[in-house]
């Protein structure tokens, strides 16, 4: 290689990396204006969306139990088959916490609500819950 090929070669580098440097101050500058800016602007638009997130997330969990909705006063009207907006008399209540097996206590208070939600009953009481209790 001979000395002024070297030397263009040296040059073209040195404007490359000059570009380079000018380049990384612009991006370095931008980044340091977006960070003290949109810092706090983030966090709360990530706080915003965590707070939905669970919100969302418990209202899948317990759908009956949320009263996000306003039905608050239907919570108070009496008592309701367990997990369920559905009313129901105190002897059905009594009816299901007899029965031994929570699982199975639990299917059939499903059932009942399942019933009670497609035939439109608004108050279950015993004669309802022992026509929808058996399988």
């Amino acid at each position: 290689m001979t000395d002024s090929s070297l030397d263009q070669r040296l040059a073209a580098l040195e404007s490359r990396l000059g570009r380079l440097e000018t380049l990384i101050g612009a991006l370095t500058d931008q980044l340091d204006r977006a960070a003290g800016a949109d810092l706090d602007q983030a966090k709360a638009g990530i706080q915003a969306w965590v707070t939905d997130y669970v919100s969302l997330r418990l209202q899948q969990l317990v759908p009956e139990t949320c009263e996000h909705d306003g039905r608050a006063e239907e919570a108070s009207a009496g008592p309701m088959l367990p997990g369920t907006r559905i009313r129901c008399t105190d002897e059905v209540l009594y009816r299901l916490g007899r029965i031994p097996i929570p699982f199975v206590r639990q299917m059939v208070t499903d059932k009942v609500a399942e019933t009670a939600r497609a035939e439109k009953v608004t108050l279950v009481d015993v004669a309802f819950f022992e026509r929808t209790a058996t399988f």
